[in-house]
């Protein structure tokens, strides 16, 4: 694959801890942006993917009723709510819905 040079601003406190890294990890500079750009990119693919896949699954008619969502969701934050180390949360409802208060 050819390479291109590319130049853009960026804060000297970034670099520094950019250099920090390279230099624990005996790499340089140009190997972490890189390395930084392709991450990006294939979340951004994935997330592409995933976006086709939800506007193709709706034309389809495969949708999911709000109500449905709201348990889904209702689920993971009381799941997330346990699995948090050291943490207790102080839940109530709120038309139907599972609701974490800062204690």
């Amino acid at each position: 694959m050819s390479s291109r040079t590319i130049t853009f601003r960026i804060p000297a406190e970034k670099v520094a801890e950019l250099d920090t890294i390279a230099k624990a990890l005996d790499r340089d500079r140009s190997y972490l942006l890189n390395e930084a750009v392709e991450a990006y990119l294939s979340e951004q693919r994935r997330f592409a993917a995933m976006v086709e896949e939800g506007l193709e699954a709706s034309r389809r008619g495969e949708l999911i009723e709000d109500e449905d969502v709201g348990r889904m969701m209702d689920a993971w934050v009381q799941r997330k709510a346990i699995l948090k180390p050291g943490s207790k949360p102080i839940q109530k409802l709120v038309e139907g819905r599972a609701v974490l208060e800062k204690a």
